[in-house]
């Protein structure tokens, strides 16, 4: 027992250097902001816009996620088919790459001038520097956490609940509904929290893509390479909250 005892004390003074590395700068940054900054931030209309361009385009690819990938992830969950591990493998390529060069992709495939772009021109929808543009780079960077996240929730739920469900007579598409949805909520919801955060977070794939409409980690950048460390504080502190924010609402959705 003592030697559990001095190997979770051992543990815990190491685990404790992970800690400090990440809480101290997340604990000085409102400590050294000027509250007249702060507020002056809050009232800022560029920073408003940011802020609303931001929230539209994740809120939007968000959605798109859960209307494309819930129904993506359910088949991958319940079917066996040709090629399976490899499509997996290449939907988690967004994840793992640079921003830039997932920038430099989008742009690539989806730009006016493309033969893909041609045709999305045509129905009103330009990727480079409209909103577009950013839900679009916003999805291909986030989409795959909320894939994930659905798949894994499905595949946790018994196959023979649907199963019955079918044979009281339910068809296929209410016992996804009534059973199968329910059940995978709560995956579905946390994944669709973080791909939402994600998504907020980006900055390089909407460099490349679309610098405009003005997002707000774009904007932060900005200001800093312009007016330097305090002009940039103020708006790092109300993303940090808003951070904050999304990870209790998050703890929230894991917790019930």
């Amino acid at each position: 027992m003592r030697k559990i005892e001095g190997l979770f004390l051992t543990f815990s003074a190491v685990g404790s250097v992970a800690i400090l590395i990440l809480l101290v700068p997340m604990i000085l940054a409102p400590l050294m902001t000027d509250p007249t900054q702060l507020a002056e931030a809050l009232m800022d209309s560029e920073i408003s816009r940011a802020l609303s361009t931001t929230f539209a385009g994740a809120s939007l690819a968000t959605l798109l996620a859960l209307i494309f990938g819930v129904p993506l992830a359910y088949v991958m969950a319940r079917k066996d088919f040709a090629f399976k591990g490899l499509l997996e493998s290449l939907l988690n390529i967004p994840l793992t790459i640079p921003h830039s060069v997932a920038g430099i992709l989008v742009l690539l495939a989806y730009h006016s001038r493309s033969s893909i772009g041609s045709i999305l021109s045509n129905l009103g929808i330009v990727i480079e520097d409209t909103l577009w543009g950013i839900v679009l780079a916003m999805f291909f960077v986030s989409s795959p956490i909320l894939i994930s996240s659905a798949r894994a929730g499905f595949s946790m739920i018994d196959e023979n609940l649907e199963h019955v469900a079918r044979t009281l007579g339910a068809s296929h598409y209410k016992t996804f509904l009534t059973v199968t949805l329910p059940l995978s909520l709560k995956a579905i919801a946390s994944g669709a929290v973080l791909t939402w955060a994600r998504a907020v977070s980006e900055v390089g794939a909407l460099l490349i893509v679309a610098p405009y409409p003005k997002s707000i980690a774009l904007l932060v950048i900005e200001r800093f390479e312009a007016f330097g460390l305090s002009s940039a504080i103020p708006i790092t502190v109300i993303l940090l909250a808003m951070s904050l924010a999304i990870v209790l609402i998050l703890n929230c959705v894991l917790g019930r």
